[in-house]
């Protein structure tokens, strides 16, 4: 039930979200528009996962192997330089959430609430189950793996044998937006966003709260219109924490101490990145923007990727890279957001952000293709 009315709102808001911006930009997604490329992608591997299905599947980085994951159960596991197969595992549930991992485990969610752990030969270590769905890639610090299932919750389990260190749980509201939204974790520290605008930081160790503060405020006068949930990951450094929520703002907080620092109506249901001075996000429509990270002020934004469901930008070298539905890879200019490279995968959507891969860029395809490439 509770699922049902989840996939129902999202369907909803994106429905919202297409009528809304039809008489600014029309229904179809923006075409894209030929530039003369100034700089080139180049594919050094490719190898095949199997597909996503409804979920977004992310593959974790070893020092000597990448592990992916398919919906329907497999767990691969590849040489980091060729891509060349190492092993390949049937995990025997819908891998829904994934792939996690600090090296020397691997950790992936199913949609029925299992959580299961490998080495890094493929060997099964533990396998234990979370209150429900697990829709985000679980993540391993501190000898800790911490779980966000479909409903809200966070579980923080013990690497060694899967069993329950602590739990968090809050109220949420009676309408909520479906999310693949995990946890970040830096120096200890848990930061996750949740429905109805709250972010909080509890500690690794125990799951106690630290602080929690307000990203977005819930407006409106329907319960359509009062989301304003926190759909992606917090990101964070040494001295911000920072968050945006669909149909409300992004804001940003002290990391210590969680005063806020300030905030703009942006929405977004895509995610962020932050690094250095910067903080480079895609809002709902698809724009790809800049902001200043001390005051939010914009430094570029880049109009020309709206409703191609654009991915949550990644800053590399001199570009910032996103990617759409139709499968295409498009490289800006980190300076003033113009085009300068672009490449067309396996056709399927690219879903998540690019990762960085020895000097170079991962992607993950709907379909399960996943790509290892250069960009110069």
């Amino acid at each position: 039930m509770i699922l049902r009315r989840l996939l129902w709102v999202f369907a909803m808001l994106a429905l919202t979200a297409c009528s809304s911006s039809s008489s600014k930009v029309g229904a179809q997604p923006t075409l894209l528009s030929e530039f003369k490329q100034t700089a080139s992608f180049a594919v050094r591997w490719h190898a095949q996962l199997g597909g996503a299905d409804n979920y977004l599947l992310r593959p974790a980085i070893g020092k000597t192997m990448i592990v992916g994951a398919s919906s329907k159960g497999l767990l691969t596991a590849l040489e980091r330089a060729n891509g060349k197969q190492l092993w390949q595992v049937n995990t025997g549930i819908v891998v829904s959430g994934g792939v996690g991992g600090d090296g020397s485990v691997w950790v992936v969610g199913g949609d029925k609430g299992d959580v299961l752990a490998y080495d890094t030969t493929g060997k099964p270590l533990w396998k234990v189950k979370v209150s429900s769905e697990v829709l985000s890639v679980p993540q391993v610090a501190d000898g800790v793996v911490v779980v966000r299932s479909g409903d809200g919750r966070i579980a923080g389990l013990a690497v060694a044998d899967g069993k329950r260190l602590w739990s968090y749980d809050r109220a949420t509201p009676a309408l909520v937006v479906r999310s693949f939204a995990s946890v970040t974790i830096q120096r200890g520290i848990v930061y996750a966003g949740f429905a109805a605008g709250k972010i909080v930081a509890l500690d690794i160790k125990n799951g106690s709260l630290i602080w929690e503060n307000a990203v977005s405020q819930p407006r409106g006068n329907t319960e359509l219109d009062r989301i304003s949930d926190i759909t992606s990951n917090a990101v964070v450094d040494d001295e911000q924490t920072c968050a945006i929520a669909f149909q409300g703002r992004v804001a940003c907080f002290d990391s210590a101490q969680g005063s806020p620092l300030w905030n703009r109506d942006i929405s977004s249901d895509k995610g962020m990145m932050l690094l250095r001075k910067y903080l480079y996000l895609t809002d709902a429509k698809g724009v790809v923007m800049v902001l200043d990270k001390t005051t939010g002020s914009t430094l570029w934004k880049n109009e020309q990727l709206m409703l191609r469901d654009t991915t949550a930008p990644y800053s590399f070298a001199d570009f910032v890279v996103v990617g759409d539905f139709e499968g295409y890879l498009h490289a800006m200019n980190r300076e003033d957001g113009h085009f300068v490279a672009r490449i067309k995968l396996d056709g399927s959507p690219v879903a998540g952000a690019p990762l960085e891969l020895d000097e170079g860029l991962l992607v993950q395809t709907h379909d399960g293709g996943l790509y290892s490439l250069t960009l110069h």
